[in-house]
């Protein structure tokens, strides 16, 4: 370790920059249950790292791939400001609906804290400072040493060195509401001499199996002036409050929102159907209670998972906890069965204590569920680009679609897209093939329930009034 860090001018490194292109990968949206992260093409990427705070700021500007055979919206270029800072994680952007020459603002990315401060110590001078800082142990691994020691008292990093005093590749363990403990795995390729400086050429990061990052690197540099200060807002930010709205949206359907992502209770004779348990265990435990505040009575018997993204599927464990089954395309069943059977030592949550086996009732194109008097009616999205596994729910007796990130309603005085979502197409085109006379559109995103004529208004077709 301490011939590596010499190599590397890592033992008394304060700072890290580099830089360079190739490209990112959307961690947990994959297309297809179990495929790998969808790609963007990265034009520019600089990393800055304080390893002292630690902190980090990350800039990259990116634009989607898109898939052959796949129809994704038109890729626009997006530039990103990332931050973590000590126990604070922020982004820095322009509002939405910011005025012309306005300043980006800072927002908190807390969910992010965990990922971006592996990345300080996933660098090879990161790892070699964290080793020796840490009681590191070591064992011959080939040629090589095998390096390990333990952050924070949770977080464990693994990492090679190899023969010319390089390291090879780190591994460390970050937590995910869907995976559990996931292994982030950072490999390094192609050592060059930046300046004086010795630093892979060519990144690849890993997490969950599969790439979300890929940097050929055009520069790196130590010792630079650093700054990342945690803005006033972010410093004083308290984590914000889960709260759940109930709104009526027809007799015994409840509209549940009061976060960024929504979900729908039906109530049934004896029990509940929840469609969509989001985002974690806090989000789905809020859920539980505005139901049992409703009807206290009635347990959650069944849980719907519209589709296998982890936004919208972090929460689907605590209601199987709760004694939820979960109802599921049959690839999403193969998909949760295999991710929830990962250990959860970093943050363990409600099941992964009681140990519970999951229950599914699975589907593939079509799927009713009754209680004699009501029914809920099931339909994957044929040929939605946004992910295979898509589908939405429809009450026949009450004219509800309900959908998630097919169609996402805007504000009320919000301009029109310029062009067409085709995802949004893709549902309008599924509502008439299946022949579903809907009245109202619980959307899973977005400020408001709302209808066909403004899906039909969205992607620039008549009303029905018309």
């Amino acid at each position: 370790m301490q011939s590596a860090a010499a190599a590397l001018h890592a033992a008394d490194a304060k700072t890290l920059e580099f830089a360079g292109s190739g490209h990112w990968y959307q961690f947990g949206q994959a297309p297809v249950p179990g495929g790998a992260w969808p790609q963007f093409d990265v034009s520019s990427y600089a990393a800055a790292i304080d390893f002292q705070a630690p902190a980090e700021r990350v800039q990259l500007t990116r634009i989607q791939t898109i898939e052959p055979g796949r129809s994704r919206p038109a890729p626009t270029e997006q530039k990103l400001d990332w931050y973590v800072s000590g126990d604070k994680a922020w982004n820095v952007a322009l509002a939405p609906n910011a005025q012309p020459g306005a300043a980006p603002s800072p927002t908190p990315a807390q969910a992010t804290l965990e990922e971006r401060t592996a990345e300080i110590w996933g660098t090879p001078q990161g790892f070699l400072k964290a080793a020796l800082a840490n009681g590191a142990q070591s064992r011959p691994d080939g040629d090589g040493v095998e390096v390990s020691f333990t952050l924070g008292g949770k977080y464990r990093y693994v990492g090679c060195i190899d023969a010319n005093d390089r390291v090879d590749w780190i591994k460390t363990w970050i937590d995910s509401p869907v995976l559990g403990d996931t292994l982030v795995e950072t490999r390094f390729k192609d050592y060059k001499d930046f300046a004086g400086v010795a630093f892979p050429g060519e990144i690849t990061r890993l997490a969950g199996g599969y790439p979300v990052l890929h940097l050929h690197v055009s520069s790196a540099k130590l010792d630079q002036p650093v700054a990342v200060a945690v803005p006033a807002n972010i410093a004083e930010a308290k984590p914000p409050a889960v709260v759940v709205k109930a709104d009526k949206i027809a007799d015994g359907v409840y509209y549940l929102t009061g976060g960024t992502h929504h979900s729908v209770a039906v109530e049934q004779q004896d029990h509940w159907v929840l469609v969509e348990a989001p985002l974690n265990e806090e989000r789905s435990l809020a859920l539980i209670q505005k139901l049992g505040e409703l009807a206290p009575a009635k347990p959650i018997k069944y849980v719907v998972a519209t589709h296998v993204h982890f936004d919208h599927a972090g929460g689907l464990r605590t209601l199987v906890d709760a004694g939820a089954t979960v109802v599921a395309q049959d690839a999403d069943k193969a998909y949760f069965e295999k991710a929830w059977a990962e250990p959860r030592t970093i943050r363990p949550d409600k099941l992964s204590q009681s140990k519970k086996t999951p229950k599914f009732e699975t589907w593939q194109d079509k799927h009713v569920l009754s209680d004699g008097r009501r029914s809920i009616e099931f339909h994957r999205l044929a040929g939605n680009g946004h992910s295979d596994d898509l589908g939405v729910i429809y009450l026949p007796a009450e004219k509800v679609l309900i959908e998630a990130d097919a169609f996402t309603p805007l504000a009320a005085d919000a301009p029109l897209p310029k062009s067409p979502n085709p995802y949004s197409v893709n549902l309008l085109e599924n509502i008439g093939k299946l022949k579903l006379d809907v009245k109202q559109i619980a959307a899973l995103h977005g400020p408001r329930v709302t209808t066909l004529d403004d899906l039909r208004s969205a992607i620039g077709q008549p009303s029905l009034s018309q």
